[in-house]
């Protein structure tokens, strides 16, 4: 078969056939597939799509450029994904919480995408964080501790891993059947029983109207199920950030304090549970979805989440105290700088994409394949929705590495939030449930 004549296909809005697609996907993960033409079958299919049978062929081919992975556990083994957001650090209280729960989580999560954070980088503030296991050593600690969060090995969905990287930096994240193959490639071959996926919806996100959301979280439930795997989703807000920080050890701070306590993030904490619920009622842990949701809060408030998150880190290379001396294992930016309203009135608007491409110019993200993130940098103390604001009263606080870098994010901040003079109605953080 030829690549060329592939991409020919999906630029004329034909959909390849299985074979075609396996052999694609197959050269992805050994390089018989070159940059250029992984590019160019990128931008084909986000302008023309695969359609449903193409995605399910699609996902499947690359699922299978790799090992896929089986369990033998006394639980069932569940995971949640999602699509990217500001300040979306659910997945480090998630996971620990479902182990507490009796799941097994082998979470295998991604770097930061366009203008979004990536759980890998967020943990890999951790002095000493380890997020590539071997497969013997990730099966232990899964066992042992009943949760991990790493990143796909060499030999799970290679294919992905040639993708995923090509996909940032060609413009072509926003595509339905890439994100949807991308995700389910990796979740499947984890071997997963139950799935809950978080699909974002708002200007931060990647699907920014309710309408693509939803083609997304249909696609994703559809495509799992039809692969055997137990699957629901929620589709939640992100137009303004879930967290009140955005930067990579920023939001383990805000995960560690609500993880002990000393001060939750009412949003992160909900969406923690709604998700966990979830997963927990698809593993047959939970009676039903209100059932699981109710223990997950148990774990998060008796602080056995918070127990397990220690002893996952620890497991995976970074100091065996943290949970007790998070705030002096963290890294901090030298250049602070206060971000200062401009007018009066209420937020009635955030551009949360445009905060999270000032977080990856500050230095906590990617432009370029390669490019080495600062854990340190990115925004805190980030004012919501409706809240109400005075000129000079600040909208939220840079952290970064030199004056220059502070001065350009305070005016991309400030030119991010837009100020009216009336209240807004409250937005739900939960959407709507695809199952």
């Amino acid at each position: 078969m030829d690549a060329r004549a592939i991409i020919a296909k999906i630029r004329d809005k034909a959909v390849p056939t299985s074979d075609e697609l396996r052999w694609f996907a197959t050269g992805l993960a050994d390089g018989t597939v070159t940059d250029a033409q992984a590019g160019a079958f990128a931008m084909a299919v986000l302008l023309n799509g695969l359609g449903e049978e193409g995605r399910v062929a699609l996902t499947r081919s690359m699922r299978d450029t790799g090992r896929v992975l089986d369990w033998d556990l006394p639980g069932p083994v569940v995971d949640k994904h999602s699509t990217g957001g500001i300040g979306d650090c659910v997945s480090l209280l998630l996971a620990p919480a479902l182990a507490a729960c009796g799941a097994y989580v082998p979470m295998i999560s991604g770097r930061g995408l366009g203008h979004t954070g990536g759980t890998l980088d967020k943990l890999e503030a951790i002095p000493g964080f380890r997020t590539g296991l071997s497969e013997e050593a990730l099966r232990a600690q899964v066992g042992n501790l009943g949760c991990a969060i790493v990143a796909a090995s060499a030999d799970l969905a290679p294919a992905d891993r040639r993708l995923y990287g090509i996909r940032d930096i060609s413009g072509t994240v926003e595509s339905i059947d890439l994100i949807t193959a991308s995700i389910l490639s990796k979740k499947l071959a984890a071997g997963l029983e139950g799935l809950v996926l978080d699909v974002k919806c708002g200007s931060g996100a990647f699907m920014k109207t309710p309408e693509r959301a939803e083609a997304l979280a249909r696609a994703l439930v559809s495509t799992a199920q039809g692969a055997g795997c137990m699957t629901s989703a929620l589709i939640t807000d992100m137009d303004q950030p879930l967290a009140t920080a955005a930067g990579n050890a920023l939001e383990v701070i805000e995960v560690m304090e609500t993880l002990t306590g000393s001060s939750v993030n009412s949003a992160l904490w909900d969406l923690t549970c709604a998700l966990g619920g979830e997963a927990l009622a698809l593993g047959g842990l939970a009676a039903d979805v209100e059932d699981g949701t109710g223990r997950i809060e148990q774990a998060l408030e008796s602080g056995a989440a918070a127990e397990l998150f220690g002893k996952m880190v620890a497991a995976q290379g970074g100091p065996a105290d943290f949970v007790e001396r998070w705030p002096d294992r963290l890294p901090a930016s030298p250049v602070m700088r206060e971000v200062p309203a401009l007018d009066d009135g209420y937020i009635a608007s955030i551009d949360c994409e445009a905060l999270g491409l000032a977080v990856v110019h500050l230095g906590g993200g990617r432009l370029r394949d390669g490019d080495k993130v600062n854990p340190s940098v990115g925004l805190s103390d980030l004012i919501g929705l409706g809240e109400e604001i005075g000129a000079g009263v600040p909208l939220a606080m840079v952290h970064a590495a030199t004056d220059e870098a502070a001065e350009a994010a305070v005016k991309a901040v400030q030119a991010a939030y837009r100020v009216g003079t009336s209240v807004l109605d409250e937005q739900p953080l939960i959407r709507k449930r695809i199952s």
